[in-house]
């Protein structure tokens, strides 16, 4: 019989193969007009030339931690690290460098319709979204290949977590700095439209899309996908597991097999109707992807002669993911209720709609974790912790079709702006408005995706770390409110993601101050910049950015990485997994919180600009600019980058668990 894991490995080679054929066909549409071409040159440069300059820096880091991981615990850790950590930029620099080219080739394709220019759109999303699902079922699939232990790859979760958690920050300090400052001033001070080319802060704003939300969502899922398919197959080694389940340890690759085709297959359901709704059409092709990957699901569970019931907990991740996708709509999108209360709270000014957001975002929690929860006890009455595991790893089967979900999002935004600052006809902007608009919803709806996603595979991951210091002490460890150490590690690991979260916040606030600053300056002193004759200094801004993005994002990272090892060697290894229980807790809640509460003040404005409650230039208008300036660093730096810390140090306590049952201190 063919190795699962060969299989894999061609199935992975076979989904590049297929983003690298539908990236070279979008590179052979027409780029448009030489203005066109100029903006979109500047929006690819500052792009590049900044993911260039993160990566110089997270690579000081990776090298040093590769050879400390080298000399702790040997070869496989170390090359394990260093594989998760190249991949995960690569996955991020693939989805950003398609992005940034199918941006204005989806703003020509406006020219044609609406059909044409989602088409380009979505096409840009798939490449970005099967290159990561390619990169990370061949990272896993190769390296057990070569070591066909799974305990060997902790340090390819730790790996792919940690250069995560500095894309998500970085990047979203970038583009919130950028999105900020260029609204503070231009649509508040100057009232100028969103995109204006007599912004200075545009360019920036229009590459943030891209590092924060490309970037930094590819490298964020592809982490994802890694980690969660490396703590099925860890828990696939607990004797009650092997000794029930057949090919337990492979299973999660052909659960991760089947996804892949099932995705290809999906995307090829993406077309828009008579009906000309967008949402629908990006629906139909995720609907298709989970019923075929059910359908290949049920297959592999008969070939294996597993028990129905490990199909059934895979079933539950698929539910899971429809209706955390159908609650984060609802909370965000301009059809339903919440958003359409907190336009209309605009009316009676900023404060209101401060509030009404605030409120929804907290309401919004309630449903996915319920939903959550329904499924943690359903998987596991089906097939145990392992049955939980699966679960988390079917949830992820959708991950191509997710981040070209969530790609299309800035690709659609990056059009509008470039037919804005191009001049182009009203009607072209009319087109990628209503894409851009659906793109701020897809874009939450991945957000709960990835947030719930990641609390699943954390507690896969807690449970595989249970199991290992059970096994390094001999004895079984449980974690006991009656125990002072977990109380202790308990609220220290609920209080880490405000703290976390208030260090990025801050650095968004900070260098959002620069821009400003900056923009006010060059609006002053550029004679003519106002009436559209003299050039902004773009690069002035993205210099800016750039700087407050790389300097900022060092100290989150130092959190996720010194904060279980301190507590580890100075409580004790039962006040680490209290940690670990209390962040994956109160991080899921304040991720969905932030989330979607962000994209509710984003999509209220969007309301509002579409003529309703006043429309552009009203006073509730301005009154929802603030709310969404208050929402930008809640969606899309501070939200999404909790779903990094979560599995940075449930990964980091996993690696390092040797070390800390042997140095960690007891206290009690």
């Amino acid at each position: 019989m063919i190795p699962i894991s060969l299989i894999a490995i061609v199935v992975s080679i076979a989904a590049l193969l297929y983003a690298w054929y539908v990236g070279s066909k979008i590179l052979k549409l027409p780029a448009g007009t030489p203005k066109m071409e100029e903006i979109a040159s500047a929006i690819r440069e500052g792009a590049m030339a900044y993911l260039a300059r993160q990566y110089k820096t997270i690579a000081v880091f990776a090298i040093l931690i590769t050879a400390a991981l080298f000399y702790l615990f040997g070869l496989a850790s170390a090359i394990g690290f260093f594989v998760g950590a190249v991949l995960s930029g690569l996955a991020g620099y693939i989805g950003m460098s398609i992005s940034v080219r199918a941006n204005v080739r989806t703003a020509e394709s406006a020219k044609k319709g609406l059909k044409e220019a989602l088409d380009v759109a979505f096409k840009g999303g798939s490449v970005t979204g099967m290159a990561v699902v390619g990169l990370a079922l061949l990272a896993v699939s190769g390296l057990y290949a070569i070591f066909h232990d799974p305990t060997l790859l902790v340090g390819l979760g730790f790996g792919a977590s940690l250069i995560s958690l500095f894309a998500r920050v970085g990047g979203g300090i970038y583009t919130k700095a950028a999105d900020v400052g260029a609204d503070l001033v231009g649509k508040i001070e100057k009232g100028i439209p969103e995109d204006d080319p007599r912004n200075p802060a545009v360019i920036a704003d229009n590459v943030g899309d891209n590092v924060g939300d490309c970037a930094g969502m590819g490298a964020d899922l592809y982490e994802t996908y890694v980690v969660t398919l490396l703590a099925a197959m860890l828990l696939a080694v607990v004797p009650a597991v092997a000794g029930v389940y057949n090919y337990a340890v492979e299973y999660p690759l052909m659960l991760g097999i089947v996804a892949v085709i099932a995705s290809i297959l999906g995307m090829q359901f993406v077309r828009l109707g008579r009906s000309k709704n967008i949402m629908g059409a990006l629906y139909k092709g995720l609907v298709a992807a989970g019923l075929l990957s059910a359908a290949g699901f049920y297959g592999v569970t008969v070939l294996t002669r597993n028990p129905l019931n490990l199909f059934l907990a895979a079933v539950v991740g698929l539910v899971i993911t429809l209706l955390i996708n159908i609650t984060t709509e609802y909370y965000t999108s301009t059809k339903f209720r919440p958003v359409k209360k907190t336009a209309e709270a605009s009316l009676t000014g900023a404060g209101t709609n401060l509030i009404s957001g605030l409120a929804v975002g907290m309401r919004s929690t309630i449903w996915p974790v319920l939903v959550i929860v329904a499924g943690i006890l359903a998987a596991y009455w089906l097939a145990g912790i392992y049955g939980v595991a699966i679960a988390a790893v079917a949830m992820l089967s959708l991950t191509g079709m997710i981040i070209a979900l969530d790609s299309y999002g800035p690709i659609t935004d990056n059009a509008g702006g470039i037919a804005e600052m191009a001049g182009l006809d009203k009607k072209v902007r009319k087109v990628t408005d209503a894409l851009d608009a659906v793109g701020n919803t897809t874009k939450a709806v991945t957000k709960g995706y990835a947030i719930g996603s990641a609390a699943l595979g954390a507690l896969a991951l807690f449970a595989a770390f249970t199991h290992e210091i059970s096994t390094i002490m001999k004895s079984t460890v449980s974690f006991l409110l009656t125990d002072p150490a977990v109380v202790a590690g308990l609220f220290i690991g609920a209080l880490l993601p405000f703290a976390f979260s208030a260090v990025c916040l801050r650095a968004v606030g900070s260098s959002a101050h620069k821009i400003v600053v900056e923009v006010r300056r060059q609006f002053k002193v550029i004679k003519g910049l106002m009436k559209g004759k003299a050039k902004p200094d773009y690069a002035a801004c993205v210099d800016i950015v750039t700087k407050a993005a790389l300097k900022n994002m060092i100290v989150p990272a130092l959190i996720a990485v010194l904060t279980p090892l301190a507590i580890g060697l100075l409580l004790g290894i039962e006040a680490l997994g209290g940690l670990l229980i209390g962040v994956i807790a109160s991080g899921l809640l304040m991720a969905l919180f932030m989330a979607n509460a962000g994209a509710t003040w984003d999509n209220a404005k969007k309301l509002i600009e579409s003529g309703k409650f006043g429309g552009k230039g009203s006073e509730a208008h301005k009154a929802a600019i603030v709310g969404d300036t208050v929402g930008d660093p809640f969606k899309d730096t501070a939200g999404p980058a909790l779903n990094a810390l979560i599995k940075v140090m449930n990964t980091f306590a996993l690696v390092f668990a040797p070390l800390l049952v042997v140095y960690g201190l007891k206290l009690f």
